[in-house]
């Protein structure tokens, strides 16, 4: 069997066990490279003979024969417990996008087959694999950065959201009619440089110790303080670094979160939001588990929306983050570069978050916003910062290599839209966009969930952030009152296009205009990443997603709510129609929950 042919997701049923490993946070990339092994041992095995399935027609909707043009699509909705679809044949081919788009059922695998009698399984078996885009060496030498182990940030970030939700439950958090400033009031005058302040800060991963620490004010913006802790080890940075950072955070990167997102809250009516640098954030990971494990480099706790009563609770906007530590006084070493290279993408990140809990929750009145969605939009924001030096510096301005996709300004800011996303494209029908939490701790599902946030953004254009911040504090909700269509209808169309956009040797014009992205060429971005990763068994490919063949092979197949997957039919050139059975096993319809639906695209001759 061709290497290309080999399966990212599970295939058979069997695979369950490897699929739910790829939901945890083992490994960055080890239940990908499970589940290709899984795939390629069921390829290797497939079933040739004549067909033998046989089946009623049971339609979804709409029920007439699909008869497409040439790149043209259609959704069809199999909710109505219809199970088959039947396609215009003569040589037509159709690429088919199962999908249950939905947030509302159990978060477990779904069996499934899609399946037809009346193709020749060893015909139909031709062309398994999804074609590459090109080749490595096509898309250029330029080096992207390497992944950081991200799981002590996840598990922090999991304990605090978890923590947020509670306290918003229990009313713990004061409504903003009972102590956001009024419209036009002034916001108070900031403490003066040099001042000290006392914090309680988070102290360890599962977010249930606090220490007690006296801060200075090192630096008094338009938008933002920072205080440092008094505790800080020597060899940091001087006060003109100093100075410059403080600067960089109040004068950049903050307004590029308040733009897209708006502003948050202002529980202590200073009109700005503080940033806190201690040894205590540094030496909550452990030294030993940062090559593996990874280390926090900043976060924001929802407790410092909580009243006054609470003792942990600091009555502000506040984002904590670690502090220079060459000699690795508390934890593993951080220089200066370092900080700039990971703090301000994580900034980004979690600002999103609190300008999310403080628009649903504070001056909302609600409830925190879906985890999922939250999510998504905060690697937006680190995609913001990415693209404000993109803007800035087009290509080959701003690279050490002239052939980098990225300026070297833009490298601290591109893991979590890069490597996440490719993972997703690995794992589509194992990485639920709509029912994943920061408690499944993986990198697919956060990938999956930028998708869909800059597939949003593309077809509706960025206003939509600040929509969804405003919106239901349900995921589904929020992006059908701002996006104004109906979520299935968006998904099939966001599933299509993860495929659709750009293919191979065409117009990118070729695919209707909702199937595409606009702002990333996916098929480019994720060759980069495979062209630079040096044979890394972790980008097994050039193009992650793979599109497997329509054959009368009924083997059973498994699907989570709020995921995709991709299939080929090829039509024989003397059948005037040709039907496929999209069922789970046993042939009846699927439960009308899970919005089970097929999304369809005509393919182009060649494709």
């Amino acid at each position: 069997m061709p290497p290309t042919a080999s399966r990212a997701a599970p295939r058979l049923a069997p695979g369950r066990g490897a699929a739910l490993s790829a939901r945890g946070g083992a490994g960055r990339w080890a239940g990908a490279l499970a589940l290709v092994a899984l795939g390629a041992a069921a390829c290797s095995t497939r079933d040739t003979t004549a067909p033998t399935l046989s089946f009623h027609r049971n339609p979804c909707q709409p029920a007439d024969t699909v008869r497409l043009a040439v790149a043209a699509t259609l959704r069809l909705d199999c909710g109505n417990g219809g199970t088959t679809v039947t396609f215009e044949a003569g040589g037509a081919s159709y690429l088919i996008v199962p999908e249950f788009a939905t947030d509302q059922a159990p978060f477990q695998l779904v069996d499934y087959s899609v399946a037809s009698g009346e193709l020749s399984a060893a015909a139909a078996a031709g062309r398994l694999a999804t074609p590459a885009f090109g080749s490595a060496g096509a898309v250029g030498a330029g080096l992207v950065p390497a992944p950081r182990p991200m799981t002590a940030q996840w598990a922090l970030d999991d304990a605090l959201r978890a923590r947020g939700r509670r306290l918003a439950r229990s009313g713990a958090v004061p409504s903003a009619l009972a102590r956001a400033p009024r419209a036009g009031a002034v916001a108070a005058a900031p403490p003066s440089p040099g001042s000290l302040r006392s914090f309680q800060v988070v102290s360890n991963l599962t977010g249930t110790a606090w220490t007690t620490v006296t801060a200075q004010l090192a630096y008094v913006g338009a938008n933002a303080l920072l205080y440092v802790d008094t505790l800080a080890p020597t060899g940091g940075f001087t006060p003109t670094q100093l100075q410059g950072y403080g600067q960089y955070f109040d004068q950049t990167l903050l307004p590029i979160d308040t733009a897209a997102f708006g502003a948050p809250s202002d529980v202590d009516g200073n009109g700005r939001v503080i940033m806190l640098l201690s040894p205590v954030v540094n030496a909550m990971s452990p030294a030993s588990g940062c090559s593996t494990q990874g280390y926090v480099a900043g976060f924001f706790d929802a407790e410092d929306f909580a009243g006054a009563s609470d003792p942990h609770s600091n009555q502000g906007e506040i984002f904590y983050s670690i502090v220079p530590d060459p000699d690795a006084r508390y934890s593993c070493a951080h220089s200066v570069t370092d900080m700039d290279r990971t703090v301000p993408a994580v900034f980004l990140h979690e600002l999103q978050h609190l300008i999310d809990f403080s628009q649903h929750v504070v001056l909302g009145g609600g409830q925190p916003g879906a985890s999922w969605l939250d999510e998504g939009l905060s690697i937006a924001a680190e995609e913001l910062g990415s693209l404000h030096y993109e803007q800035q510096c087009p290509p080959p301005a701003c690279r050490t290599d002239p052939a980098q996709f990225f300026p070297d300004s833009s490298q601290g800011f591109v893991q979590g839209f890069l490597y996440d996303s490719y993972q997703f494209a690995l794992l589509p029908d194992t990485a639920s966009i709509t029912l994943e939490s920061d408690a499944d701790l993986g990198a697919s599902w956060r990938g999956g969930a930028w998708l869909l946030v800059r597939y949003l953004a593309d077809q509706t254009g960025t206003g939509i952030y600040r929509q969804l911040e405003h919106g239901p504090a349900d995921g589904v909700a929020a992006i059908e009152q701002a996006a104004g269509r109906t979520f299935p209808a968006l998904f099939a169309d966001f599933g299509l296009a993860l495929y659709t956009d750009s293919l191979p040797g065409l117009p990118r014009t070729t695919a209707p205009a909702a199937d595409r992205f606009t702002s990333r060429n996916l098929r480019q971005l994720w060759a980069r990443l495979y062209a630079t990763s040096a044979g890394s068994p972790d980008v097994p490919r050039v193009m992650p997603v793979q599109v497997f063949a329509v054959t009368a092979d009924t083997s059973t197949a498994v699907l989570y709510p709020g995921t995709v997957t991709y299939f080929r039919l090829d039509t024989p050139a003397g059948a005037a129609a040709v039907s496929v059975r999209f069922a789970p096993p046993g042939g009846a319809g699927f439960a009308a929950t899970l919005k089970p639906q097929l999304a369809v695209f005509r393919l182009p001759p060649g494709q």
